[in-house]
């Protein structure tokens, strides 16, 4: 069975395609909605179960629900009038147009494309099956994605066909490519033997796999043509494409790579910059050495300390650097404690089949075991060896027991740590407290709130910040606000990808 037969199988009958048009407005209108009203609305103390909001040119704007906002309206002659996607992708340039001053054509387009990509998506998981290994079902469940983004399922603007068989929320697996790259042409650090165990290269060649959706998008045919490069075929195994869409997993080789893919996926082209491969070794090698000093079992109240997955190593050909580069990174198997499922983070926010904060029975036992397996690794990280993890929603995965609860947690990708000094104390702390309180336990806070009404989460979170002696923690438990990252206004405004700017958001922590 071919790729286009795996992604196009029919189970059972799809759904009306009116009824895949609503569920996919609904998806995508819910993160834009969080930009706008976080980023640049007012909201007002209005009466009744509909949060009330005042947009910059002084429209008000309604919406349904806090955590995830839907069925907007908006005031009009006296009366409130529902707004559709389309129309509210309208809405939202005209206000960021008078709020900044800045016309900008590409990103309501980008919008646009995210919702119809959501549909595609929608459409592709009604006639597929989830993954039975429940990690894999939590790494190919984000149909929202990013719940803070204004585009997040945007592909690039590319026709459907040339971007599902590679999608994760549809449910896919495919073998990459094999290439051979010629020895002189060969560019490599680290440890990279576990590419050469992927296939046969021939006499003078090296193994180099290939994401099939790069080869597409970039040129290489001079390097084919004067035999710098060859095409081997592809793997005998077949891997899945994990929730950052470029990495993927080879359950039968417990073996991850990530690729370059030349498509802005969020904020950024999803190239691995060649500035970025080269700091790799340095800056895995400082969380690696983090991770083996601390923290133990004894600081972290966990029964295995946590993990690291390290990037061990990167390979590329001279004359395509950037475009074929592809990263090893380690697998699962001699990082989770025994007897665990790791889960990845964002999908218990998203939700899924198995997702622990359905069946937890206490969820203040449930939560506490939770902080208590992520905070101090990343805190420590930073305290003790200036290691700024990205410790956001999806570069941790959390490992639970048999009955849900988290006893461990596992984090990744060196390409988003940042190094004291090489960033200022300061800013690498704005930036930990950004990824790991605001975009991660302030999302898994609120999903468990809202299953359990009645439930405030931010007390335990307070004690375990507490028990840390770092004077940021101290300072973070009254500081008045958090910062919050503004992805609207950073697409809208141009800036670059890598770029944060924040905004102030209420301390729960303080209130708490």
């Amino acid at each position: 069975m071919n790729r286009r037969e795996r992604v196009d199988r029919v189970d059972h009958l799809p759904p009306p395609a009116d009824a895949v048009a609503h569920r996919a407005d609904a998806y995508a209108a819910a993160p834009l909605l969080n930009c706008l009203l976080r980023e640049v609305a007012e909201r007002l103390p209005e009466p009744g179960d509909r949060p009330v909001y005042r947009l910059p040119d002084g429209r008000l704007l309604r919406v349904r629900g806090e955590r995830r906002p839907a069925e907007p309206e908006v005031r009009t002659a006296g009366a409130w009038r529902r707004v559709s996607h389309t129309e509210l992708v309208k809405l939202v340039a005209e206000e960021l147009t008078r709020h900044t001053g800045l016309s900008n054509h590409d990103l309501p387009a980008e919008m646009l494309d995210s919702r119809d990509a959501v549909a595609a998506l929608l459409a592709a998981r009604d006639r597929s099956t989830a993954p039975g290994d429940p990690y894999l079902r939590s790494e190919q469940c984000l149909v929202t994605g990013h719940p803070y983004h204004p585009a997040p399922k945007a592909r690039g603007g590319g026709p459907v066909a040339a971007w599902l068989p590679y999608a994760p929320e549809a449910h896919v697996r495919f073998p990459p490519v094999l290439l051979g790259v010629r020895e002189d042409a060969v560019v490599e650090e680290g440890d990279t033997a576990a590419l050469d165990a992927l296939g046969e290269a021939p006499p003078g060649y090296r193994l180099l796999p290939a994401h099939p959706w790069q080869l597409d998008l970039v040129s290489c045919a001079e390097a084919f043509a004067d035999g710098r490069l060859v095409r081997l075929g592809t793997t005998g195994f077949e891997v899945w494409p994990t929730a950052a869409i470029r990495t993927v997993y080879a359950p039968a080789r417990d073996l991850f790579l990530k690729f370059s893919l030349d498509v802005r996926i969020t904020n950024d082209i999803r190239r691995l910059w060649r500035h970025d491969l080269l700091e790799l070794r340095r800056t895995d090698e400082a969380v690696v050495r983090a991770f083996a000093q601390g923290p133990g079992p004894a600081s972290a109240g966990s029964a295995r300390p946590a993990a690291w997955l390290s990037d061990r190593g990167y390979r590329t050909a001279d004359f395509a650097f950037e475009e074929l580069a592809v990263l090893v990174r380690d697998g699962l198997h001699d990082h989770v404690r025994p007897g665990a499922t790791p889960l990845l983070a964002a999908a218990l926010v998203e939700g899924f089949e198995g997702n622990p904060l359905d069946t937890a029975e206490d969820p203040g036992a449930w939560w506490e075991a939770y902080l208590r397996a992520v905070v101090p690794p990343v805190l420590t990280a930073f305290a003790d060896h200036g290691v700024v993890l990205e410790a956001h929603l999806q570069n941790t995965l959390v490992a639970v027991a048999d009955d849900g609860t988290p006893v461990q947690a596992l984090f990744r990708d060196a390409e988003g740590v940042k190094l004291l000094p090489d960033v200022p104390r300061a800013q690498g702390w704005e930036r930990l407290v950004y990824c790991l309180v605001v975009n991660h336990l302030w999302e898994i806070a609120a999903a468990l709130a809202e299953r359990r009404p009645g439930f405030d989460p931010w007390p335990a979170a307070r004690r375990e910040l507490a028990r840390h002696a770092l004077p940021e923690a101290a300072a973070l438990l009254t500081a008045p606000t958090l910062p919050g990252k503004t992805n609207l206004l950073l697409r809208w405004t141009g800036a670059d990808g890598a770029a944060a700017r924040y905004l102030p958001l209420p301390n729960p922590l303080a209130d708490a």
